[in-house]
């Protein structure tokens, strides 16, 4: 979609940019990567009242120009270089009605760098119930910009916003907040003669940035440095001599246009309900009740459209398998294609209430309680608080979680993070862990109010959660790194979530979940049923003219007589031999040839394990009687013992071993990408795999 203006949204973290964005752009928006670094770019678009169609670019949150993490660089990169293709003809910044002095630093900032501004006020419904009275238009004259009052998870205020976009300055009319030249009056002059520069503030923010920003030749960049040293400049100096001078305009603006009332100073409900929530004992107890509910809920709440779901596949399957005519192409579509669509297809409600739980707790300000209450313990270990962003990102996905850690300044810490964040139990792992729990564990209360299998859950959660801090230190021993990690960061007010980004979140998350596993496991279910129709020299017919004869036609019933052949057939097959090859390796763990076929189609993405269970036992069973693939795995027994297959050692051998193995080959993409080394994702798949071993031979033996 090509559009008539682009328009940028800048602001602190937690001022609300995000909401607004999804507030402006609804669905229409796609997600991508700046060019060249591996950042996340959010774009939509909105159509403004004049008939223009504006591009809506959403910058990552920053407190100022000067960039502490690869995230906040691009803000600057982005604003500053009129090559960049996502250079925008206006910004929007987003300001905090509740809390300017820390929001305007940046605003300044931006303002200096002379591109037409807009500031949207926000959240001034919170500021008008804690008594904040801002007079709008001495504001705005002062700055000498439009000042849209908005509150944007309410909605209010956005269609004025729209209006001001659509009929925004084309000239920069901002007002100067200091006088930039006196900071470095002669370095600026120099840099702005040399490389024809028109904006003294464009030209100190080069002084301070040359080295990092991408749109300097090396001879520019080489230049100014010897500028610098010409001019004898220091950058901190220079960049607290600015803030002061800042902090000074911003001092003499609030106080002409901004009354706060004396109670205003009061403690905050936010204060008081922080007092339990991140108390160093009732805090972490109140959030092991929160994952406990998180993992009930899930079982609870899915039980009913899972069974739906499940049956109308089974429905589906058996109609199918009536309706078309016997063959290859039947078998590939109904046994193939849907036997291992279906195995996936059944745990989106699970997926849907667990990026349901995940957005509820960012939004109401919850989870960075817990980011703030980890940061002492995540530094024993090696980490930093930060490092407890991706990890409980890791909850639903290790790829953008490794991708998050960018905002980690120190080497170690990051390294240390990317290397167990694949330990956290992310959404590809929940539809194996809720089949094999369901197959093992009993669907029963204990204390009246906890039940079994929700416990279970809770269990592997919080065990992903320790392994990935003991591992954790484990390298903070093995990695060498001199910088000192920090943690900065606000703890946002707590607020009501939004139940429109709520569902919002619900459904774009599934949506990929399906469409991403999908892609991976149709492909690997087309292959598999490949392999296991089909097998080596005669062995089919063999089978066949065994099963022919009087003392298996007579004794066995037709029903019967399909089982054996498909079952002898499926383990003389192309899967069956490559099962039985890997067999003496994993036979230690408790698994047969059938899982093992599974956990080789797995190492593609986890979740193929379910889809590979439910296609190995559509081939093995008979066409005209469907079932869903729990039940056959929980009546499937062993041809020589007789005993479920699925027995309480096997099914926590196989969750231990799922718990640890490195199974996604995303993920190891991500790592490449993030490194730019292949020796750190080998590493990282190496011991994943030698713990996924041990564990699973423990479990099994101690289990069996």
């Amino acid at each position: 979609m090509k559009a008539d203006l682009r328009v940028a949204l800048v602001g602190n973290p937690n001022t609300g940019k995000s909401t607004l964005f999804n507030t402006l752009t609804g669905l229409n928006q796609k997600i991508g990567n700046f060019p060249g670094v591996t950042v996340d770019k959010k774009t939509g678009y909105l159509n403004l009242s004049d008939g223009r169609t504006a591009e809506i670019i959403d910058l990552p949150g920053t407190y100022s120009l000067y960039p502490k993490s690869q995230d906040e660089s691009i803000v600057f990169s982005v604003l500053a270089d009129k090559a960049n293709p996502h250079s925008p003809d206006l910004i929007v910044v987003i300001l905090d009605a509740s809390n300017l002095k820390r929001n305007l630093l940046l605003y300044t900032q931006v303002a200096d760098l002379k591109i037409p501004v807009i500031v949207a006020l926000n959240m001034m419904d919170l500021a008008k119930k804690s008594g904040i009275n801002i007079d709008i238009d001495q504001f705005s004259k002062k700055l000498g910009v439009p000042v849209v009052p908005i509150a944007a998870r309410k909605g209010e205020g956005i269609d004025k916003l729209k209006e001001a976009i659509a009929f925004a300055n084309k000239i920069a009319l901002q007002q100067d907040s200091i006088d930039v030249e006196t900071i470095a009056p002669g370095l600026i002059k120099q840099i702005s003669a040399e490389l024809k520069l028109d904006n003294p503030y464009y030209a100190l923010q080069l002084a301070h940035q040359h080295e990092t920003v991408k749109f300097l030749s090396t001879a520019e960049s080489d230049r100014i440095e010897e500028l610098e040293k010409e001019f004898s400049f220091h950058s901190q100096k220079a960049q607290a001599s600015e803030t002061i001078a800042r902090y000074n305009f911003i001092n003499d603006l609030l106080y002409d246009t901004v009354k706060v009332p004396e109670t205003a100073q009061d403690e905050t409900t936010s204060n008081k309900i922080d007092k339990i929530l991140t108390h160093k004992v009732f805090g972490f107890i109140v959030f092991f009740g929160v994952l406990l509910f998180m993992f009930q809920s899930i079982f609870a709440w899915s039980a009913y459209p899972m069974e739906l779901i499940g049956d109308f596949f089974v429905w589906l399957q058996s109609t199918l398998h009536t309706l078309l005519p016997a063959g290859p192409l039947t078998g590939l579509i109904v046994d193939g294609v849907l036997g291992g669509l279906s195995g996936v297809m059944v745990f989106i409600p699970q997926i849907a209430i667990l990026f349901a739980f995940i957005s509820i707790l960012e939004d109401t300000g919850y989870m960075s309680r817990v980011t703030f209450m980890m940061d002492k313990l995540m530094r024993k270990v090696g980490l930093n608080g930060k490092s407890v962003v991706p990890l409980i990102g890791g909850f639903a996905c290790a790829v953008p979680s490794i991708m998050s850690t960018r905002t980690i300044e120190n080497w170690k810490d990051r390294m240390i993070t990317i290397m167990v964040t694949p330990l956290v139990t992310c959404s590809a792992r929940l539809p194996i862990y809720t089949l094999l729990i369901a197959l093992v564990v009993p669907n029963r209360n204990v204390w009246w109010v906890f039940n079994m299998q929700g416990l279970a859950l809770t269990g592997m959660y919080v065990f992903s959660l320790i392994s990935a801090v003991v591992v954790a230190f484990v390298f903070k021993l093995i990695l060498k790194g001199r910088e000192r990690g920090y943690f900065i960061m606000e703890l946002p007010v707590y607020r009501m979530p939004r139940w429109k980004n709520v569902g919002y979140s619900m459904y774009d998350r599934s949506k990929s979940f399906v469409f991403q596993a999908g892609k991976v496991i149709i492909a690997v279910s087309v292959i598999l049923w490949v392999l296991a129709s089909y097998g080596p020299g005669d062995r089919f017919k063999t089978i066949e003219q065994k099963y022919s004869k009087p003392q298996y036609t007579q004794h066995l019933s037709p029903d019967s007589l399909t089982r054996a052949i498909n079952s002898e057939k499926l383990e003389n097959s192309y899967a069956g031999v490559l099962g039985h090859v890997i067999e003496p390796v994993i036979r230690p763990l408790g698994f047969d040839w059938k899982i093992g076929i599974a956990l080789i189609t797995s190492f593609a993405a986890r979740e193929v394990f379910v889809g590979t269970m439910a296609t190995i036992y559509s081939v093995e069973g008979s066409a005209e009687k469907m079932e869903s693939v729990q039940y056959k795995m929980k009546t499937a027994t062993n041809q020589q013992t007789g005993q479920p297959v699925f027995s309480l050692a096997v099914a926590f051998s196989l969750m231990m071993f799922y718990a640890f193995a490195m199974q996604c080959a995303s993920t190891v993409a991500v790592v490449y990408r993030e490194t730019k080394n292949w020796r750190w994702p080998a590493v990282q798949f190496a011991y994943m795999t030698v713990l996924a071993y041990a564990a699973s031979f423990i479990a099994y033996n101690l289990l069996k």
